[in-house]
């Protein structure tokens, strides 16, 4: 319903610990891996349509032939043109000589990906261009084997410059839009480091000690080395997720529980979350070990990843997600003044299916608790069909709205894009009562509410409903972020726009300046990391008075119907999803330094009329 928000990135670590052979005798393929890293990656496809990229390590090589291969796309099927280009060569390699897929051997010779470690990530860029180069795994080539390395992640840092400046690196114009880059050179100055202390055979453990403190961000990043060592880490404060499986016959970690189960078909006990501030180290040998190596902070994992990011087929956030929904009940009740016989219920987009059913079933169990009364007000006074009548009511659902094949707004002029874009979305016709039926929508987030205004609203108008009722699952964004979400401009929150709005009303616009100053002056001491002072817009003005704003500012002028909009509450965002408290975007408490330089950067730009990122 609303825009759609870019999003973090997808991580897939495959590491295998028999011989291809193995494999070969156990599922009847050599491909076994790449198998899986297919499908580990297209059960994740959700999280990078941005590009896609492969890096395989080959154990064992003969000296002289290539141990790392690396293969990325921007294409818009990026994980199909992946694979295709690997079935291609494995055709071309069988077509005269089909048997050569029964030699382990032989196969590892020829096909560039069949190797022991495979590292897969799926791109949503938050920062630079959509082309293959900034597409993951990133590779450093050396020499010498052990200073090889590729690495991926699901991140952003915040603290680029600060690190190219660590380094004495001045960052040419790829660098500067690369957070992985800048985290690229550290890591490998480490690895470097590690190796000229300990020739063969650097120790992974304690360069991965070393170079996590020094970033400032939320991250879950893997990497292979030359020499066949492999490694998955995770930020401090567990922001971005990370889970893996272990058996005898692979090391598995990604971004997602669900993608791992239903890849190799394990219960949801036997896949495991690595935990804030830990790593998975996996050896040469195949051998593993999952070490502290920065020491955890509060919790503050993304809510949302359960929210919104993460396909819903894990059956946490099923759960987690229905529960956003319920818990919208009570303020739906009130804004509709408990009518449910004239309101009908519906949901846009798809994402937003699971907390619709748990709208739904909290409407639900209100329905059977009025049903209740009214039949024991009865006594005896009662016969068949009026008992049957009662049972049987239902709450009034509907798919009210559909979003259409993607329009092309191929017009320039303003006038007809904005006409184009009105009918992005189509209604069902005839199922609302003109002037009787409330329509109550559900959506996962209201970021800036154009499509709302521009699109959604003046459809449903069309079905001439008493009311419409938005409702969020998510609270009022009203912050930017920097770890891995494309939200970063202030002037793009439909929220802030709102609590702005509401000062001017209030003729109180002076503290806009004064809040501008104070963070020019931090700014020139370099303090700006200090303090969020962007959470003082907020404080003269309640929740229910700005979603009250923001519904004034979406309902198309002439409507001639009222439009309300209702979010979810921080607490009952806690309540749902309890093990997931990153709110920063909702609340503006960031849980490292560099994200209160950041939002103060992004009032400071909006002020300044700069469209352009706060980091």
């Amino acid at each position: 319903m609303s825009d759609a928000i870019k999003h973090e990135c997808g991580l897939a670590f495959i590491r295998l610990r028999k011989s291809f052979s193995h494999y070969l005798k156990e599922y009847g393929t050599v491909m076994w891996g790449l198998n899986k890293l297919y499908l580990l990656m297209e059960k994740q496809h959700n999280r990078g349509q941005d590009g896609a990229g492969i890096a395989a390590i080959k154990l064992n090589v003969e000296p002289g032939h290539p141990f790392m291969h690396r293969i990325r796309s921007a294409q818009p099927q990026a994980i199909g043109a992946l694979f295709q280009n690997i079935a291609e060569e494995v055709n071309e390699l069988t077509k005269y000589n089909p048997e050569i897929i029964n030699h382990p051997g032989l196969m590892k010779g020829h096909v560039k990906f069949l190797g022991e470690l495979l590292l897969g990530h799926l791109r949503y860029g938050t920062q630079g261009k959509n082309n293959a180069e900034f597409c993951h795994p990133f590779l450093k080539r050396h020499t010498i084997t052990t200073r090889n390395l590729a690495l991926a992640g699901n991140f952003n840092l915040v603290n680029t410059e600060e690190l190219f400046n660590k380094l004495g690196i001045e960052p040419g114009p790829f660098q500067k839009q690369s957070d992985l880059a800048a985290m690229m050179e550290i890591v490998h100055k480490h690895l470097v480091d590690a190796d000229e202390a300990s020739p063969a055979k650097p120790d992974i453990k304690n360069v991965l000690k070393e170079v996590i403190p020094q970033f400032d961000g939320g991250f879950t990043v893997g990497g292979v080395t030359g020499d066949g060592v492999g490694f998955v880490f995770r930020d401090p404060h567990g922001i971005r997720p990370c889970y893996y499986y272990i058996d005898d016959d692979v090391i598995v970690a990604a971004s997602e529980r669900a993608a791992i189960r239903t890849t190799f078909n394990v219960g949801e006990n036997e896949v495991k979350e690595l935990m804030p501030g830990n790593a998975l180290i996996v050896h040469e040998d195949g051998s593993y070990e999952i070490e502290s190596v920065v020491a955890a902070k509060e919790r503050k994992a993304c809510s949302f990843e359960r929210i919104y990011f993460s396909r819903g087929s894990d059956e946490k956030i099923y759960k987690e997600r229905k529960a956003l929904g319920f818990n919208l009940s009570e303020q739906v009740l009130n804004a509709i003044d408990f009518d449910l016989k004239n309101t009908i219920f519906s949901y846009i987009p798809n994402t937003a299916e699971v907390a619709f059913l748990g709208l739904q079933k909290g409407m639900q169990m209100y329905l059977n608790k009025i049903k209740i009364e009214r039949i024991l007000s009865w006594g005896k006074d009662y016969d068949e069909e009026k008992l049957e009548e009662m049972i049987n009511r239902r709450i009034r659902v509907g798919k009210i709205a559909i979003k259409d094949v993607k329009m092309r707004t191929f017009i320039t002029e303003d006038a007809s894009r904005n006409e184009m874009v009105q009918h992005v979305y189509d209604i069902t016709y005839g199922t609302v009562r003109p002037g009787i039926d409330t329509i109550v929508i559900i959506d996962d987030s209201i970021v800036r509410g154009t499509t709302l205004k521009q699109s959604i609203i003046k459809m449903l108008a069309r079905l001439q409903p008493k009311k419409i009722l938005i409702l969020s699952s998510a609270p009022q964004i009203r912050y930017p972020d920097c770890y891995g979400i494309d939200m970063s401009k202030m002037g793009d929150f439909i929220a802030f726009n709102a609590a702005v709005e509401i000062l001017k009303d209030r003729g109180q616009e002076q503290l806009l300046h004064d809040l501008w100053q104070q963070c020019k002056d931090l700014k020139a001491q370099n303090l700006l990391h200090t303090e969020n002072l962007v959470q003082k817009i907020y404080k003269s003005s309640t929740s229910t008075e700005i979603s009250n704003k923001i519904a004034e500012m979406i309902t198309p002028k002439d409507l001639g119907l009222p439009v309300q909009v209702i979010f979810q509450s921080i607490e009952d965002l806690h309540k749902a999803c309890p093990n997931n408290l990153g709110d920063w975007y909702f609340t503006g408490n960031y849980p490292t330094p560099g994200g209160n330089r950041v939002v103060n950067q992004a009032f400071m730009n909006y002020m300044e009329g700069k469209n352009e990122r706060g980091y």
